[in-house]
Parts: structure tokens; sequence; C-alpha cells
């Protein structure tokens, strides 16, 4: 791979995803956290088409393309379009989905969508809507994250030099948390949320290194810049965004996209996007450490015999 920016592709142009039918029928309800992770990232259009399809599969799924574009006051050109861009080849398989969906729902084994945080609610209301949250989090993340580029970033990653992570803000916690469980297995990492010292870090990196981006909007500046210089370097980047198509991307050699809960006045983004975050830098570290295993292991447990006594 050259180390020139990658192109990017409007949401209406960019190709579709392959689409899997087995993997569908086995998690039909991982179409709804799709549709929450790049609705932000669609055209006005396109958003009214997805929106529509989330929040009333079953009405949707009865309709043809041309009914489709009519109720959400859109074209059947657009339609299509937002059926690829969610990772279906064509307006019948998202209407086959949006079936599998509906009849998911109307089991009453995982409701779409559960009502915000209010400010008079009861604190037992809150955790149970928190908990639902998180768990939608979850399981969207984990039914949207590409286990290929998973893969390629934990090769990367266990073979590296060197390992920087880039965050600012609450995705700076996240950074700091994937940093500490790669010390702890032996692996040199450094976590940067000032963004002059991120970038001057970055100057040093080259090929053999790994730089990790993680921005829920992708479009954070202080986060962008020192992974397109590490690109630039040489350095195997790394991007951790709940916005697949967004600037962080054209400097990332592989993206891990995570999903999120539904924001609120009482629930910012900041809040809820660290839950899908969190499940990947987990997975990647698990991966890391299963392949360095012979100096993981002991790294391990050196680190926990050496705070043992902390916790007496």
């Amino acid at each position: 791979m050259t180390q020139e920016a990658k192109e990017t592709f409007p949401p209406e142009t960019f190709p579709a995803e392959t689409f899997d039918p087995e993997a569908f029928r086995a998690a039909p309800a991982a179409l709804a956290g799709k549709v929450r992770t790049l609705a932000p990232s669609l055209t006005r259009s396109m958003r009214r088409v997805a929106e529509a399809v989330a929040s009333d599969p079953a009405g949707c799924a009865a309709l043809t393309v041309t009914g489709l574009a009519e109720r959400t006051g859109t074209s059947e050109a657009t339609v299509v379009r937002t059926a690829r861009v969610l990772g279906y080849p064509g307006y019948r398989d998202l209407r086959l989905a949006l079936a599998g969906l509906a009849a998911q729902q109307q089991s009453g084994r995982a409701p779409a969508l559960t009502r915000d945080i209010d400010v008079d609610d009861s604190l037992t209301d809150v955790v149970a809507k928190l908990a639902y949250d998180e768990q939608q989090t979850l399981a969207d993340t984990a039914a949207g994250l590409d286990t290929a580029q998973l893969e390629a970033a934990v090769t990367a990653t266990a073979g590296a030099r060197r390992v920087d992570v880039y965050g600012v803000g609450a995705s700076g916690l996240v950074a700091q948390d994937l940093t500490q469980k790669l010390l702890r297995i032996g692996r040199v990492a450094h976590a940067h949320s000032d963004p002059h010292l991120a970038v001057t870090n970055a100057v040093q990196l080259g090929a053999g290194d790994v730089a990790v981006a993680i921005t829920h909007s992708g479009s954070t500046r202080d986060v962008i810049e020192p992974l397109r210089v590490a690109f630039e370097r040489g350095a195997t980047t790394v991007a951790i965004t709940g916005r697949p198509r967004s600037p962080v991307t054209q400097y990332a050699d592989h993206v891990l996209t995570t999903s999120t809960a539904r924001e609120s006045e009482l629930r910012p983004a900041a809040m809820s996007s660290r839950t899908g975050q969190l499940l990947v830098v987990d997975c990647l570290f698990v991966g890391v450490a299963q392949r360095t295993y012979e100096v993981a292991g002991p790294a391990l447990a050196a680190s926990y015999e050496a705070l043992a006594h902390r916790h007496r």
C-alpha cells in the first residue's frame, strides 16, 4: 500500500460491503445497529431512508422500492444506494432483512428502541435503560466489527516495535486503557492526549511501528494529525471510530468500527461511544496476547505479582 492518503468516497458512491445472508439470518438485529452507526455519515435523503427502515422494519418490508421512496420523500435510486451502503446487494435483499428484523421484534426477544432517560426517571429506571443501551451497543459493535480488519490490526500490533495510541477527551481514556493493557504483556506502548506531543512522537515512527487513533466522530483534528504523520512515515495505522467514512480513515490502513447507543441530553456521545470503543480495544488486546503468549503470559504473571501486595 502506498503512503498516499486513500481516496474518500461520498456515501452514495462508496462500494457496498460483502453481504452474507447466513450471517444476517443469525443476527438480524445487526441492521438496526448498522443504521445507527452509519446515519451521521449519510446524505440527508439517504438518512431518511435508513431511519425509516430502522424505526419501522415491518412497515418498510411491505413496501416496494417505489413505495419506500414515496414514503421517505426520496427517489428509487436513493433507496437502492442506501441498501447498498447498509451492506445489501439490492433492495430485495434489504426487504428480506427487514422482514427478519420485524419477526424478531414481534417475538418480543429484542426491542428495537428504548425511551431516552428522562430527568424525573427513578434510579431503577436509569439503571435499566443504561443497561439495555450498553448491551445493545456491545451487540451492535460486535455484529459490525470486521474481523478481517481486526485480524490485520492484531498481526501488526503483535509484531510492532512500538505502539502509539492517540485519543482526546473520553477517547483519551480509552487510549490509556489500551496502552496499559499492552504494557502489561510486555509491549512498548504510549498513549498521547496532548496533540503537540502526539505529532512530535509520530514523527519518530516508521515501518514496523503501529499508530492507533481513537475518535468516535472520526473528525477530531488533534487525533487525525498525528495519525497522518505516522501514516506518511510508513507506520501501520489503525482507526477505531464510529464513522467508517470519516476523515480519519483516509490515513488508516485498518479501520475498526464501533457502534454507539442513542444519544440524549443526559447521555452525550462521549459517554455512549466509550462502551463500543472499550470492546474493540479488548478484542485487539486479547488477540495480541494470544499471538505473543510466550511473552505475554509471563509478563502478566509478573505484573500481577508485583502489584499483589498493594491489594492485600
